[in-house]
C-alpha cells in the first residue's frame, strides 16, 4: 500500500517466453523487472507429428529455429543399417 508496485504471477510457456523481458521493459519504459522462475511442466495435448496441432507447430518451429529440415524425420534414419 502507498507504493506504486505491482506484484503479477502468472504462468508463461518458456516456448513463448523469448524475448518477453526486452517487450516488457520497453512498453514500461524500462520501469518492469520481470523475475521468472520455473514452476511445473505440462503436457501439451495433441500429436507433436502432426503440424495443425499445437506441439506440431511448436515442433516445427524449434526445428526452424535450429536450422533443421523442417520435416521430422522418419525412424529409418536412425536405425542401425548393418
Amino acid at each position: 500500500m502507498g507504493t506504486p508496485m505491482y506484484i503479477v504471477k502468472a504462468y508463461l510457456p518458456v516456448n513463448e517466453s523469448f524475448g518477453f523481458t526486452a517487450d516488457l521493459r520497453s512498453n514500461t519504459g524500462g520501469q518492469a523487472f520481470p523475475q521468472c522462475v520455473f514452476d511445473h511442466w505440462q503436457i501439451l495435448p495433441g500429436d507433436p507429428l502432426d503440424a495443425a496441432t499445437k506441439p506440431g507447430i511448436v515442433v516445427t518451429e524449434t526445428r526452424k529455429r535450429k536450422g533443421l529440415k523442417e520435416g521430422v524425420p522418419a525412424l529409418d534414419n536412425y536405425l542401425d543399417k548393418l
